[in-house]
């Protein structure tokens, strides 16, 4: 009889320690993954490339609540127009317009955030922007397509890495959050989109964040993209 209580009580205590780590590892996997701020940049990216307007809307107003500043979102809306053109990034930029104005007639203030520094005067737009795609990639970029096509090379290095990514008003981390879930939400860029999860890795996105970027996907955009966005990442980890 005493056997059987003892018996009973270590398998309390033995399953109340298996629910408390399973709650830990929970708690840890969601930790590990995105914020708020940047579930909201995802959603508001991929809405953008998507030109789905109307979950735009809701993406802004969500992304405002959860923190993000009235710049930082206006950064990534400008930014897209390297990704998804110039036609879907100003009709993200008038629907921030509209969701701005709403909030204010309601009395809502949102925290405006810092513009970006000038860009440094003692480098040219290609200097500045050579220098910031060799330190994302991690070696200096070249390659046949850059050989035939050498104003691309320019206009990438000069324009996206040095106009664009030479902004400060928002960390590298933030720009591959917007761009990879922009990219993955467009057809048939997946050689963009593989590019852009090593570049994510290098600036510190970490495997668990990525997964988590991919859940947001599958939630707010669809699970066909979300699959596509998987599978690229799998290739991803595999090869590094």
């Amino acid at each position: 009889m005493m056997r059987k209580k003892i018996a009973a009580i270590l398998t309390g205590v033995f399953l109340s320690i298996f629910s408390m780590t399973s709650v830990s590892q929970a708690q840890t996997a969601i930790n590990s993954g995105l914020n708020a701020k940047q579930q909201g940049m995802v959603t508001i990216a991929a809405s953008t490339a998507k030109g789905d307007l109307e979950r735009l809307k809701t993406a802004l107003h969500e992304g405002l609540d959860a923190g993000l500043t009235v710049n930082e979102i206006k950064e990534i809306l400008v930014q897209m127009y390297a990704y998804c053109g110039f036609p879907r990034s100003l009709n993200g930029i008038t629907t921030f317009m509209s969701v701005l104005e709403e909030r204010e007639a309601k009395g809502i203030k949102d925290e405006p955030g810092r513009e970006a520094s000038p860009l440094p005067a003692d480098k040219s737009r290609l200097e500045l922007g050579t220098e910031i795609q060799t330190s994302l990639v991690g070696v200096p970029v070249s390659g046949p397509v850059y050989t035939f096509a050498p104003a691309i090379d320019e206009f990438l290095k000069g324009h996206l890495f040095g106009d664009i990514f030479g902004r400060d008003n928002l960390d590298f981390k933030s720009r591959e959050i917007a761009t990879i879930a922009a990219l993955a939400s467009m057809n048939g860029v997946n050689n963009q989109l593989r590019s852009h999860f090593n570049v994510g890795l290098n600036v510190g996105l970490t495997e668990a964040q990525l997964r988590s970027l991919i859940t947001v996907l599958e939630a707010r955009v669809g699970k066909q993209e979300a699959d596509n966005a998987q599978e690229v990442l799998r290739t991803v980890l595999n090869n590094r």
